[in-house]
């Protein structure tokens, strides 16, 4: 009961809420028993062991992070819930939904705190960075030559003219590459 207790500790806010969570899920599966509940504790014991791998330092990579993989698991429990919810009275199905809500949330706040790909950097010794080679001289900027005063700067040529297609009596508005036929004047 000791190592568990120090394995919470352990744990940042946002993981601390998904244990809870987890452990909620679990306990939310008591009552008839089917292989949703199965998945559903298995969703719990899969978020609480990724849970203390991260207490224990364990180091392993997660395509999308821990904050993304515990709010899926937490949209996956929702949906087996929804799945059960006419066997099961409202009170454990209420009790089940906010449970992955709070898994679904933790995830999002763990994946807001920690982003993918989230393995902590490797801690060097401590020793002082090299010495920095010494910075070139600078040349100070070559003054502009201006101009003669008969030059001036040149100015931009104005745009090309255009001329908007313009359908000719009785002709349909055509897209490039379309024959143009023409209409008959009753035709709308």
């Amino acid at each position: 009961m000791a190592e568990l207790v120090r394995t919470f500790r352990l744990l940042g806010f946002e993981q601390r809420m998904a244990a809870v969570g987890a452990v909620l899920l679990a306990i939310s599966t008591f009552g008839p028993f089917s292989f949703v509940e199965v998945a559903e504790i298995a969703v719990a014991l899969g978020v609480l062991a990724l849970l203390r791998a991260r207490a224990l330092g364990k180091r392993f990579h997660l395509p999308f992070g821990d904050g993304t993989v515990i709010a899926a698991a937490g949209i996956w429990a929702a949906l087996l819930i929804v799945v059960r919810l006419f066997d099961r009275s409202l009170g454990q199905n209420l009790l089940a939904l906010v449970c992955a809500a709070i898994l679904v949330f933790a995830g999002a706040l763990e994946r807001a705190k920690r982003p993918a790909d989230d393995l902590p950097p490797e801690v060097a010794p401590a020793s002082p960075p090299p010495p920095r080679p010494p910075a070139p001289a600078q040349r100070p900027p070559a003054p502009r030559e201006r101009p003669p005063a008969g030059e001036a700067p040149t100015e931009p040529l104005p745009p090309p003219e255009f001329e908007p297609y313009q359908p000719q009596e009785g002709e349909q508005l055509r897209l490039g590459g379309e024959e143009s036929k023409p209409q008959p004047p009753g035709d709308a």
